[in-house]
């Protein structure tokens, strides 16, 4: 496969997405030719850092309609694309799932299988860079416990989420294993899976519905001002996560599939700590951490049951990321500039909402 960007056209869906906005523009700025899937064009704020790319590379980026949901949606957008990218899937906090099957499998898995089959009909694609996520590696926090030496490793696969059991992870599982089912079925093109940890960072697309951002505006807004509670997170940059992207595609030993997260979880409570040091007025960032009884007492208050508690709560893991140092040449950034970066970027869009309501009402 030539590596080489110049006269290449590729696709990414869900261009409007917390990673996919960050992967069509560091493709831009590589030199490619980048097709990319809204599900609407008629929404002007999703669409505003995408027609800002547009503008800036003018003649190379498409935008088409697309709807994980319906068949044949991705056919127009892949035509004439040597790879695609496939990033869109809904990404939900537990507590915001109402109907597992609804709000994450069918988009998830449906949508997979659409691009897959857009993939299968268009001659020119040679590889397909699937957006998964460490969910599909471990269910629960407790499953690592099973794994050798207790270490994350991509050489797993999710087997204990279900729809009713953290759905989202169960979700992207199956998404995942059917479109390696659809690379085993042929052998015009190649898939690589890309698995991240929790995606933090700079987003450039304010109104995205991304869960890690959803996640993180509790902690900024004081939800946690009280202490934070001992559950920690797998992360990675979401400039890092676009960078792995564009290396599983253009490197040809690139195979299989990569963990991309930094080596050691990070706590609400580490999290805090770093954010303080860089902003020790902000009186929302908590200073100490929770014990764990008050966490099981009201944790179902909050929509966390005492499952979920019990293989989350005070576990934390270490992670093999060597797969993606080696062999997609990822330098991975600091976790503090990932948090000091996405504080920002989050002040300067609540800043940005603010003005813009005051702009409406007068």
């Amino acid at each position: 496969m030539n590596a080489s960007p110049a006269g290449r056209t590729v696709l990414v869906t869900g261009g409007s997405g917390f990673v996919a906005a960050h992967l069509v523009r560091r493709l831009l700025i590589r030199g490619y030719r980048v097709h990319t899937t809204v599900r609407s064009t008629a929404n002007p704020a999703k669409l505003r850092p995408l027609r800002a790319l547009q503008d800036a590379h003018p003649g190379r980026l498409g935008l088409y309609e697309a709807d994980l949901l319906a068949d044949g949606s991705f056919d127009e957008a892949a035509k004439g694309c040597t790879v695609v990218f496939h990033v869109a899937s809904p990404f939900l906090m537990p507590e915001k799932i109402k109907d597992g099957r609804r709000d994450v499998v069918e988009p998830a898995l449906r949508g997979t299988r659409n691009v897959v089959a857009a993939v299968n009909r268009t001659p020119t694609v040679e590889r397909l860079v699937l957006t998964s996520t460490v969910g599909a590696i471990f269910g629960d926090y407790a499953d690592v416990r099973e794994m050798d030496g207790q270490v994350l490793s991509e050489r797993y696969f999710n087997t204990t989420s279900t729809v009713g059991n953290n759905p989202y992870h169960y979700a992207k599982t199956v998404a995942e294993k059917a479109a390696w089912e659809a690379e085993a079925a042929q052998d015009r093109w190649r898939m690589v899976a890309v698995n991240p940890g929790l995606i933090l960072g700079p987003s450039l697309t304010p109104a995205s519905d991304s869960g890690s951002l959803f996640l993180l505006d509790e902690l900024f807004k004081g939800y946690f001002f009280y202490g934070a509670p001992d559950f920690s997170f797998t992360t990675a940059d979401v400039r890092d996560v676009a960078d792995a992207h564009i290396a599983a595609a253009e490197r040809p030993e690139a195979h299989g599939r990569y963990i991309v997260a930094a080596p050691e979880m990070t706590s609400f409570h580490d999290m805090a700590a770093i954010l303080r040091r860089h902003h020790p007025r902000d009186r929302r960032l908590p200073r100490t951490a929770l014990p764990h009884w008050p966490v099981r007492l009201l944790g179902p208050a909050f929509g966390l049951s005492q499952t979920y508690i019990r293989n989350h709560l005070g576990i934390r893991f270490p992670v093999d990321n060597r797969r993606s140092v080696e062999e997609l040449g990822l330098v991975y950034r600091p976790v503090e500039e990932t948090l000091v970066d996405h504080y920002r970027s989050w002040r300067e869009q609540r800043a940005q909402g603010r003005r813009g309501a005051g702009d409406r009402a007068r």
